[in-house]
């Protein structure tokens, strides 16, 4: 069996706060820890009115306080808006306060618009070239402390901090081979280059000391509900929140509609289509049915499920249908 793990963002829902946000968050990561989900991970994104992980560090923090055993992490940070020491810092403490359970995914997009970018970063002077040098340093922080060194990560130095590679292109995935790191593709909402990432990572996979062989997970959106048709109705929010993205006006999760077709134009119909990819919607049967053969055709070391829903209770159901789906697949035998 590949291990199943959970992306959340926190998601806030029309006429609700981020303190309600942060509380179905726990109450996810909790549902997950006793599913059996491997990880549970938070996003960093700025200025978006409908996510609520911004202090992505912070938002980790709180989830691991309130489990005991899943992994926590980001997926991820966008270094690119950060200062490398700051993140040795943040999350050395976090490794400290929960040993053997934080992960780091980072990425190098801004995680929100330039405007916004521009607040994070004060200058806008790179777009991403100096990504490898600031991975370099941040693993220097984690490493042991050596003699003469001057600036050092307290707590963080010799702290073991998993680096995961983020990516939605081929760039990532040639990082993260060359430099022997786990890598996770952004299929949820960038599937395009998914063929393209998984054979150049694996076809191009280095060892290094944090990793010997190529460790490859996808991210999906699944919902699962008793039938197709209510699955499509709690599915429409989502679609709703991607046209609104194309359209450039983010908002709130807005709850959901019977009929998708009287939101979007043809047009905005065919790029959330192409964004939403690679999503399960559907009946146990259904979701069944495409989980297995999305597993079997692309043979991912780890499956990463998320999706936004505009009533929690609904939400956590499908994520306990899925982990449900994903035993029944272990014990028919499937190669997953």
């Amino acid at each position: 069996m590949i291990p199943f793990s959970i992306l959340d963002l926190c998601p806030i829902v029309q006429g609700g706060t981020p303190e309600l946000s942060f509380r179905n968050s726990v109450s996810l990561a909790q549902i997950g820890e006793e599913l059996g989900y491997r990880r549970f991970w938070l996003a960093e994104h700025h200025n978006m009115p409908g996510i609520a992980s911004a202090a992505t560090s912070v938002v980790i923090g709180h989830v691991a306080s309130h489990t005991r055993t899943i992994r926590v992490g980001a997926g991820g940070i966008m270094l690119p808006n950060h200062a490398p020491l700051a993140i040795a810092e943040q999350f050395g403490t976090l490794a400290s306060l929960y040993p053997d359970r934080i992960d780091l995914g980072l990425g190098r997009a801004p995680g929100s618009d330039m405007a916004t970018a521009r607040a994070l970063r004060r200058s806008l002077n790179t777009h991403g070239e100096d990504f490898p040098e600031l991975v370099a340093e941040l693993q220097h922080y984690f490493a042991p402390v050596q003699a003469g060194q001057s600036i050092r990560a307290v707590p963080g130095a010799g702290l073991d901090v998993p680096i995961w590679i983020l990516g939605s292109s081929l760039y990532g995935a040639q990082y993260a081979a060359a430099h022997g790191l786990p890598f996770a593709f952004a299929s949820h909402f960038a599937p395009t280059f998914l063929l393209q990432a998984l054979d150049t990572y694996r076809r191009n996979f280095t060892p290094s000391k944090q990793l010997s062989k190529p460790y490859f997970m996808l991210t999906t959106n699944i919902l699962v509900a008793d039938t197709d048709q209510e699955a499509r109705y709690w599915f429409s929010s989502q679609q709703q929140g991607f046209t609104n993205l194309l359209r450039g006006t983010p908002g709130q999760l807005p709850p959901p509609m019977e009929d998708i077709e009287q939101y979007w134009t043809p047009a905005e119909k065919i790029g959330v289509e192409r964004m939403l990819a690679c999503s399960l919607v559907g009946s146990p049967s259904t979701v069944e049915a495409g989980l297995r053969k999305f597993l079997n055709d692309l043979a991912p070391d780890e499956l990463m499920v998320t999706g936004h829903v505009f009533d929690h209770a609904v939400r956590l159901q499908s994520y306990r249908a899925v982990a449900a789906i994903r035993d029944k697949l272990t014990a028919s035998g499937d190669e997953i």
